[in-house]
Parts: C-alpha cells; structure tokens; sequence
C-alpha cells in the first residue's frame, strides 16, 4: 500500500456489517442455559438481547463485538478482525472485546442485574429507541374458552375464523425474517389448539424464544406438558381463577419441570382480601414469579399494597409479558382510547386469530392492517 492510499483508509467510514439477525443458544447441560439474539441495522448498530428479558441498544461497534461473540470467536481472532476495520491496535481490540464479553456473560449469569448499575452499559429509556421489527410478537391463536369460562374473558365476536395451521407458520416465519426474537401464544385459551405443538416447535426451529399463556388446566397432564417442552416451549405463564382454588397439579407438574414459570392473578373486588393468602401459598408450593393486574381502577391502592406483600414473601414481579385478555384488560383500563400504552407497536405487537394486527391486546380501535395481507411497513414504522 503507498503512502496516498494509507492517508486515504483514515478518512475511510468503516462499512456497517449488513443487517441480519443472528441466534445462540447454549448447549444442551449448559449449567445455566441462556440465548442470544442480536439484530443489525442497516447503520451497523444492534440490538442484543439476553433470554429475552435483557435489551441492549449496540453502537456499531459494540455491535460488532456481540456477532464476534455470539459466533464464538476467541478474544485473539475477534481483535485481529476489528482492529483491521476500526484502525486501532490489536491489543486495544482485545482488551475492548474481553470487557464486553466479561459484561455480558455476568448479564447471563446474575437474575435481575441492572445492565446499567452495574455493568456501565448506556441507559436508554424503555421503549425510546428506534427499532426495525418488534422485540415480541404476542399470538392471540384463539379466543375460543373451555367449557364454563367467563365469556368475558376473550372477544370471540370479535373475529369471524382461525387461522389455519400453515397460516400460522408462515406468521412466525414472516416474523422471524424481520427479527422478532420471541414469540407469545395467548388467547382465549391457546391450549384449545391441537396445533400448539406443532406451532411451538416452528417457533423452535426458526430460533425464537416461545412463551405460553394458559389456564393451566391441560398442563395438570404431564405427557401434555412434556409436549410442550420437548417441542421447545421457553417460559410459561399460568393464569390462575379470580375465585376459587388453581389448579394445584398443573402448577405441581410446571414447578418441577425445567422451565421459567411465572402465574397470573387479576385482583377483584371479590378477592382483594384473599390474595395475601394465596400468595403465601402459591411460594410455599414453590412458585417465585407473579404477575398481578386489576379489574377496577379502584383497587389501584390495594395493588401497591399486594405488591409490597409480594416482594416481602420473595415473590419476583413480573411486568414485561402480556396478561389474560378480558374485558377489564390492563389497556382498557389505563389507556384512553387516543393513545397507546408506552412500548405497544414498538417493543410487541398482538396478533388476533383471523391475523388482524393491533399495537397491543384490547386497543382493538386501532387495527393496523392484517399480517397476512399487508406489507410489513404497514404493520410497523
């Protein structure tokens, strides 16, 4: 190389990897098994995300840092490739390459470390940052309800079919080819779906992260349950009854299988003064995440409260999945019909039964156009 061309490689931008999205995940005994996914944009920035929990906004070079990682890239082989394209010193690149390995790996191993706090990752707000493709899908497969169920608790009206099986994997793949890293099955009840398997094994094979949202009362069969994971189901979320006792064998049988489970409780007029006992029960049969929502807005003060008794009782909180669709849905309640919850039609998206596509569950006044017929930029810009 002359002299003209090694001024000219300075001033040279560094061409942005080509936008893809990349998977891991950890092998089979892995003593804490984890995945990995990160999406590259067109400006070589990324977003990586830890079990589909933890979301790191990437500049390009950090950016570049996760692929090297996710593909397995010793530090020495990793720092060779990045000091040719950053024009630093390979010792720099290294030493740069390890610190984020070092960071990511601690994000991996620790249960709710704050990436910020802890790691000096940069703070982005929730739901601030420009996306190309939602970071979850949430698949209403059905609104159908056993036997006996308040038909307030999904809006069968509301759409005139189901989609086929093959529709529905086509669905998945479609939103596997934008990058959408996780995948929700809810309804109604999903497990009415004798295709649930089928569609839960796609999402496998594609790559995604699978979560279920269910009553629960299928799982109380083992071998049903043993489906499900077997075919690649990731976390599980059991929607316990307003009144009366859960079904204490399907939570038994998902306690002891090898898979996240958090429950499910909408707090009532009619049991705001049970749920404390409930709660002591639901941990000492084992059960460490909950999630809780209201029916009126009314019990907004009784809800700070159930969440202080949970948090006293070691119960984990959890926020960030989709809850039972019903009438009286977190959305309706908190939203007003102009606006949108903070994250809906950014960070997921709800898809109804007929393929219909909403910016969330119950914002059913705001339709933006159906997965099957429409371009994807209709759906998400």
């Amino acid at each position: 190389m002359n002299l003209f061309e090694r001024i000219k490689t300075l001033f040279t931008p560094v061409t942005a990897l080509p936008p893809a999205t990349y998977h891991y995940q950890s092998p089979p005994g892995d003593k804490k098994p984890y995945r990995l996914h990160l999406r590259l944009n067109k400006d070589g920035s990324g977003v990586l995300v830890v079990n589909a929990r933890t979301v790191l906004h990437l500049n390009p070079t950090a950016a570049e840092f996760a692929l090297h990682f996710i593909r397995g890239a010793a530090p020495a082989q990793a720092a060779k490739e990045i000091a040719g394209r950053y024009r630093i010193s390979k010792a720099q690149a290294e030493k740069d390459y390890v610190d984020f390995m070092e960071r990511v790996e601690t994000l991996i191993q620790t249960e709710d470390l704050d990436p910020v706090t802890y790691l000096n990752f940069e703070r982005v707000p929730p739901n601030s940052a420009e996306l190309t493709a939602p970071l979850r899908l949430d698949c209403a497969l059905t609104y159908r309800l056993p036997p006996g169920a308040d038909p307030l608790n999904a809006p069968e009206k509301r759409v005139e079919r189901e989609l086929t099986t093959e529709e529905w994997t086509s669905i998945l793949d479609k939103a596997w080819a934008y990058g959408v890293p996780h995948v929700v099955f809810t309804g109604g009840e999903p497990t009415l779906r004798d295709d649930l398997p089928e569609l839960i094994a796609r999402a496998e094979k594609n790559g995604q992260v699978c979560g279920l949202l269910t009553d629960g009362h299928k799982l109380a069969d083992k071998e049903y349950l043993d489906t499900l994971l077997q075919t690649g189901l990731d976390h599980l979320m059991i929607v316990l009854p307003s009144e009366g006792e859960p079904d204490w064998q399907a939570l038994q049988n998902a306690l002891v299988a090898d898979i996240f489970l958090a429950v499910h409780l909408t707090v009532t007029p009619k049991n705001v003064k049970t749920v404390p006992a409930l709660m002591d029960k639901l941990r000492a049969a084992g059960v460490e995440a909950m999630s809780l929502s209201i029916s009126d807005q009314n019990l907004h003060d009784e809800l700070t409260k159930l969440r202080d008794v949970a948090g006293e009782m070691g119960l984990r909180l959890v926020f960030d999945l989709p809850v039972p669709y019903s009438a009286a849905n977190p959305v309706a309640l908190e939203v007003a019909e102009d606006a949108e919850p903070a994250g809906a039609g950014k960070a997921w998206l709800y898809v109804e039964p007929d393929g219909d596509v909403l910016p969330a569950q119950g914002m059913a006044h705001v339709i933006l156009g159906n997965i099957l017929k429409d371009e994807w930029a209709k759906l998400y810009s």
